[in-house]
């Protein structure tokens, strides 16, 4: 692996999902991507290919380096266990919590390549929460066990970005009510400075624009349709120029995201989680990526779910998953450059 050569480590995601048929389409249309490799069961894999009828040879792999010579003719598969992948049988669009160890273990396994310097970034195939609370997953989800297996101890960062389009969630995965009692200034600044600096390191913008939502319909109309835009966003605002970032707002939420309006910043920090997921994934969803910011390894991932309704059709979209892998190396690259 080389600074102008991103090797990626791909994680299996949900065995029940569209994960596996995803990567399989991808490797299909790997014309222009950098070599990945798919930390998975390679049976697993085979057994997909021959029931979705994608015509992909499989081989396994024993360490990182050994996948840019296996790409162009056959997808790279680091077994997740050799010995025993997957507990239980996997059957589409119905996740089993037994299967959920080798799932966790796809993803320590590609922040650790990554951290020690064996592959470039992590891209992550989406995982299905609620079958590893089953098995005792401690975390809310990947964005969360990242910053955690990333060991920063500054609270991590979500953004979803599709070209020069791009929304941060101050508050995550958190109900509507406890977002709102968990918003406050501090957490918008962090979030400010957590986006600004991965603006500047991951993405090359020298000075970036950080557009800064409201709250309450109209940013508050000056108090009278709520005070938390006075006491709490604009303060936060305030802090981010103080160190020198270009800030502006509160902005009212329902003109943030028009065309015109998104040509006057990088990115929009959002309140809550579906003021900012909700605009670009209506206009962006099938290119938009999710990008855990603040790490010390590139993270990037599809924008959607696990499409259990879909599972096993093979009619899933890799268009998300290509673009997360493109972005992923375009970040590793940068990060390189710089080191």
């Amino acid at each position: 692996m080389t600074a102008t050569t991103p090797v990626l480590a791909l994680t299996m995601g949900e065995p029940a999902g569209i994960g596996g048929e995803i990567t399989l389409k991808a490797w299909t249309r790997r014309a222009g991507l950098d070599p990945f490799f798919i930390i998975d069961d390679p049976e697993r894999l085979n057994a997909l290919a021959s029931r979705t009828g994608l015509d992909v040879p499989i081989r396994d792999i024993a360490t990182p380096s050994e996948a840019p010579g296996v790409f162009n003719d056959a997808l790279p598969v680091l077994p997740v266990d050799r010995v025993s992948p997957l507990p239980a049988p996997v059957q589409a669009g119905a996740p089993d919590g037994a299967n959920a160890g080798a799932v966790i273990a796809s993803i320590e396994t590609a922040v650790r390549l990554v951290m020690d310097g064996e592959a470039s970034a992590v891209v992550t195939n989406p995982i299905h929460k609620q079958a590893l609370y089953a098995a005792d997953f401690p975390h809310p989800g990947h964005t969360e066990f990242l910053a955690h297996l990333g060991g920063t101890g500054i609270p991590p960062v979500m953004m979803l970005a599709a070209d020069d389009f791009r929304v941060v969630p101050v508050t995550v995965h958190q109900s509507l009510r406890d977002a709102l009692e968990t918003l406050d200034t501090g957490l918008i600044t962090q979030a400010g400075l957590t986006t600004a600096a991965a603006l500047k390191q991951d993405f090359g913008i020298s000075a970036p624009r950080l557009a800064v939502a409201g709250l309450n319909p109209h940013a508050g109309e000056g108090g009278a349709m709520g005070t938390e835009e006075i006491h709490i966003i604009a303060p936060a605002v305030e802090a981010l120029r103080e160190v020198g970032i270009n800030a502006s707002g509160p902005i009212a939420p329902d003109t943030l995201f028009t065309e015109q309006a998104r040509k006057g910043y990088d990115a929009a920090i959002c309140m809550y989680h579906d003021q900012a997921l909700i605009p670009i994934k209506s206009l962006a969803f099938e290119r938009a990526v999710n990008v855990t910011l603040g790490l010390p390894f590139v993270r990037t991932s599809p924008d959607h779910g696990t499409a259990l309704d879909i599972a096993g059709t093979g009619t899933a979209n890799e268009s998300s998953l290509l673009a997360a892998l493109t972005m992923a190396s375009a970040m590793a690259r940068l990060r390189n450059s710089a080191a």
